[in-house]
């Protein structure tokens, strides 16, 4: 890593203040050419840990006063050193700033870059980096702590603490395989057992927090459905806290899919408001009702709308039915007109029934306590480890299976060597998962998907 690297990493618009981050063997002296500090200050020469007050220069013209931050390796983000330039925060005067940075001899960093320095210079590990885009994504305050924690290494302590205690059974099992003819203790298979089921059962547990956590963290692909004119779009708008949807008293006014990302709480719901179920001759609306057949059929939720004020009908039945395979909660609508409608059918078919008026908003908190429960987002403990992405989750997984492979093996009477072929297919796995054994392939990808700046 001889390049020195640069780029804004403040987000792409006006602010208070726009920031040019530097990182690398030449970044005091790439800071240098561009940033005059007041009085005589040297920034090559500082020890690091300062903010200097000074300017911006362009070609020897002044652009911008600033404040330059000196960080020295390997006491730095990166490990490296690095400067940061302060401006203030128009667009121009941050992208002028950093061409200034480019021709003072730093190259454009790449997506993630900085944060990959840091792994590679071994400030974090892989799963700790990670974290840091789960921790700017965070749309809640769970997610948040739960990213935070992984960032703090809770994860990787872990992680690491499965892998150990796997490897020091490998490590007896390798040495009675290898050196069959010495005088070495005799494996204990009923402890091995042991010890194999208590990491696999802490790997389980990670992958549940995870299915938990991620309604949280990631959200939920949430379709609204049922039959015309029961108040899926007067529920869309409550939800969006706006008028996504068109309401109107016309059956059938909704015939595409109106999707929004709504906050519920620390709930976080992808939202599809689909056309209603029905039978119709319309060759338009029907292709609205197929349209909202496949997202309900591809949704991880249902919000299954019924209008509390009339009796359930035949297409309030064909949407129940829909719904029987999928988690789903019975939102009764309506709730400020007469009841009418058949409760006791709809607590028979579903696990959860909210009674609420989408008009007036009453009931909004029973349904968000709903769908928690229904989730299992309560269950979820932000301080305790978490995984916070899907390849993390698969590396988790796979050493789960490789695990239960070498359980099902010693349970079976096979060899010793082929347990420890699979205990170390897991130990590979979870060490993947850290970034100590993760392939260069893994490592760009992973990086790939940070935002620039970071």
């Amino acid at each position: 890593m001889s390049t020195t690297i640069a780029a804004i990493a403040t987000p792409q618009a006006p602010g208070g203040i726009g920031i040019i981050r530097i990182s690398g063997r030449d970044a005091l002296p790439v800071a240098a050419r561009v940033f005059r500090a007041a009085g005589s200050s040297d920034l090559t020469e500082s020890p690091g840990y300062r903010a200097y007050f000074g300017a911006v220069y362009s070609d020897n013209e002044k652009i911008d006063e600033a404040i330059c931050l000196v960080f020295r390796a390997p006491k730095s983000y990166t490990g490296e050193d690095v400067a940061e330039l302060h401006c203030h925060g128009g667009l121009f005067l941050t992208q002028q700033t950093l061409r200034a940075v480019l021709a003072a001899g730093a190259v454009p960093a790449e997506p993630g870059e900085f944060t990959k320095r840091a792994f590679l210079n071994g400030k974090r590990d892989l799963a700790a980096a990670e974290s840091v885009m789960a921790l700017i994504g965070a749309a809640g305050q769970q997610a948040a702590a739960a990213a935070l924690q992984t960032l703090d290494g809770t994860l990787s302590k872990e992680i690491r603490a499965c892998a150990d205690r796997i490897l020091s059974v490998t490590a007896a099992l390798a040495a009675w395989v290898d050196y069959p003819d010495e005088d070495l203790p005799q494996t204990d298979t009923a402890s091995i057992l042991s010890v194999f089921r208590d990491v696999r059962a802490s790997l389980q547990a990670l992958l549940r927090r995870y299915d938990c956590g991620k309604v949280l963290t990631a959200g939920v692909d949430t379709a609204i459905v049922g039959r015309p004119n029961v108040g899926k779009s007067t529920l869309m708008n409550l939800l969006s806290g706006f008028d996504r949807s068109i309401v109107t008293a016309v059956a059938g006014t909704t015939r595409d899919v109106v999707e929004e990302t709504v906050r519920l709480g620390d709930l976080l719901l992808r939202v599809a408001d689909t056309a209603g179920i029905r039978d119709t001759a319309d060759a338009i609306e029907h292709l609205g009702v197929d349209r909202a057949r496949r997202r309900l059929a591809g949704a991880s939720l249902a919000l299954a709308v019924f209008d509390g004020s009339a009796p359930l009908t035949a297409d309030d039945r064909a949407v129940i039915a829909a719904c029987a395979e999928k988690p789903a909660v019975a939102v009764l609508n309506k709730a400020d007109l007469p009841p009418a409608a058949d409760c006791a059918e709809l607590e028979a078919a579903f696990d959860r029934v909210v009674t609420l008026s989408a008009a007036t908003g009453e009931g909004l908190e029973t349904l968000e306590q709903a769908i928690a429960d229904l989730l299992g987002a309560d269950a979820f403990d932000p301080s305790a480890a978490c995984l916070v992405n899907e390849r993390q989750r698969q590396c988790c997984a796979r050493a789960a299976d490789h695990l239960s492979e070498a359980i099902s093996a010693l349970e079976r009477g096979v060899t010793l060597d082929a347990v420890t072929v699979c205990a170390d297919c897991a130990v590979d796995a979870l060490l993947e998962l850290t970034g100590e054994r993760a392939t260069s392939a893994t490592v760009d990808a992973v990086f790939r998907n940070f935002c620039v700046g970071k």
